[in-house]
């Protein structure tokens, strides 16, 4: 008998690593070594959960209510409130009639719904439109499914969103879902209402589903806005939402996000999460009811600090040779294109790709960034500035300090 090739199917072993939790991995590996390392790369926010939040999930841990297994598809309070939340928020309706419960289906995170998305709309071979720079995960869920990502990239020049040209062009018979995202995570572009319209009714038009991650609505600055483009009733039954807790209330580590969609789409996907993990913790499911269910004074604060550090770090990569960085709208994110950096000598070493040159900057000055190659073409480099102000600063200075500026 001939023994395979692989211990490992050839399904799980082509999944690429999350770059950014790789990157997050080693940077703490090295302070746990002894290392004065400064993380960029975690798209983690640094204030703890709000109290109330915490208070609500102690008050569940006491309760035997929620020591035993609940509805695979969430709590039914839950799932309520995030119909109501997304009907405020996002102006989302089924046929004209407010969002219900059936809509909804609880997941262990936000990646856990993005799965079950492209589990659910995939079939083998179907293309789904991936404007990048995109999230880490999308290719890897997409190809997981059995779907084939197709790249749409948009540079800085046209500040790293899409146009109806670039999507028209990329449309084939095979074509079957449309990824969306603004805020955007990496690159923290927000697009208009207007350019959010135009790309909805294009997709309704072309028969296309939509999948729309939302985690970022409640993080827009300046004069910036969230649009939901699930708000358009021509897409109504055919548009998801991804949303979660982890970015607005400081939650990442909770692990409640949440799919909104037509309801079959939402029966399938439950029957799916049914057999894979069940029910979400029903202490965290609890803590996320209260989250929804509260104010948002705590995205408020923490915007605030965001926005601050926006400008900071904008300031401070842009007064590198070489380095152009467009100010984010939205997120908490600088996306700095680094390609008039690479070629050039650093610390003896001449880096050729923005990989290469993240290594050059984790060895040389303890300082974690994710490179361009995560998220889409090499060349650019992503700084998460959800990090506190001084370590910020002291990042920035040893940036310069290695790469002049």
């Amino acid at each position: 008998m001939t023994a395979p090739s692989s211990r490992i199917s050839d399904r799980i072993g082509s999944i690429a690593e999350s770059a950014t939790l790789a990157v997050d991995a080693k940077a703490k590996a090295l302070k746990a070594a002894g290392e004065d390392v400064i993380g960029f790369g975690a798209g983690e926010p640094d204030f703890p959960t709000p109290d109330y939040i915490v208070q609500a999930a102690r008050e569940a841990a006491l309760n035997p209510r929620f020591h035993r297994y609940s509805p695979a598809a969430g709590l039914p309070e839950l799932r309520a409130a995030v119909a109501e939340k997304t009907t405020r928020d996002s102006g989302y309706r089924i046929q004209g009639k407010a969002l219900e419960s059936g809509n909804v289906l609880i997941t262990n995170g936000g990646k856990q719904a993005v799965y079950n998305t492209f589990a659910t709309l995939l079939n083998p071979g179907d293309e789904v439109i991936l404007p990048a720079p995109f999230w880490t995960t999308y290719p890897e869920a997409i190809k997981l499914a059995g779907g084939v990502p197709v790249e749409v990239f948009a540079g800085p020049e046209q500040g790293y969103k899409v146009t109806l040209e670039q999507l028209e062009q990329t449309l084939t018979p095979a074509s079957k879902v449309l990824v969306f995202v603004s805020p955007s995570n990496p690159t923290g572009a927000v697009y208009s209402a207007e350019e959010v319209r135009e790309i909805g009714r294009w997709a309704a038009e072309k028969g296309l589903w939509v999948v729309t991650d939302e985690i970022y609505e409640h993080l827009t600055y300046d004069e910036a806005e969230f649009t939901s483009i699930a708000s358009l009733e021509e897409l109504a039954d055919q548009v998801v939402i991804l949303n979660g807790v982890a970015k607005t209330y400081a939650m990442t580590g909770w692990r409640v996000g949440w799919m909104v969609g037509p309801s079959d789409i939402i029966k399938a996907a439950a029957n799916l999460q049914s057999h894979a993990t069940s029910n979400v913790a029903n202490v965290s499911q609890m803590a996320a009811l209260a989250a929804v269910q509260g104010p948002l004074d705590a995205v408020v604060e923490m915007k605030t600090a965001f926005d601050r550090r926006r400008r900071a770090i904008v300031t401070g990569l842009n007064a590198i040779p070489g380095f152009s960085c467009p100010t984010p709208e939205g997120a908490f994110y600088a996306y700095v294109d680094v390609r008039g950096a690479l070629g050039r000598e650093v610390a003896g070493r001449t880096p050729q790709t923005s990989a290469e040159l993240a290594e050059v900057i984790l060895e040389e000055a303890k300082v974690a960034v994710v490179p361009g190659e995560a998220f889409g073409p090499s060349g650019f480099l992503r700084l998460s500035y959800a990090l506190g102000d001084e370590d910020l600063a002291t990042g920035m200075s040893r940036l310069k300090d290695l790469l002049g500026g």
